[in-house]
């Protein structure tokens, strides 16, 4: 999936993607989007370790990356945010967030979400449903 245009949007304006340290990756695959984030100031709890709201972040925002990406002109906005996390991980490491394209609707998109440490090891399950803003359904 390629991600270079939605990339340069997002770096236009400080956003939470950038205030977290979110780095977006282009893909081969047309469903299946990537990001990396370092565990750092920014997005840790006070005990050291990634935050949770860091982690839905990531995968919601990875999500409508992919979203955006596959229709471009419209916008797309996170709806549900659900997940698990079963490891910590601390401060200093960097996650990897791979979305992968569950459902590619006209109004709907459904992603399921996993984020790994730098070993490989799975941190968090998240599933993501995003609405496609069409100008028929925009009413701003």
């Amino acid at each position: 999936m390629d991600v270079e245009r939605i990339k340069q949007i997002i770096e236009e304006k400080p956003n939470l993607s950038t205030a977290l340290g979110m780095e977006f990756v282009s893909t081969p695959e047309d469903d299946i989007c990537i990001a990396r984030m370092k565990v750092d100031e920014r997005n840790r709890q006070p005990f050291g370790f990634l935050s949770g709201g860091a982690s839905l972040a990531l995968a919601e925002n990875v999500a409508g990356v992919g979203s955006c990406s596959l229709c471009p002109g419209q916008m797309c906005v996170g709806i549900e945010v659900s997940g698990s996390h079963v490891r910590a991980v601390s401060e200093g490491d960097t996650v990897t967030a791979v979305a992968r394209l569950q459902h590619k609707g006209t109004t709907l998109h459904v992603w399921n979400v996993e984020i790994s440490n730098s070993a490989g090891e799975l941190i968090s399950t998240i599933r993501v449903t995003n609405y496609v803003i069409t100008k028929s359904n925009n009413k701003d």
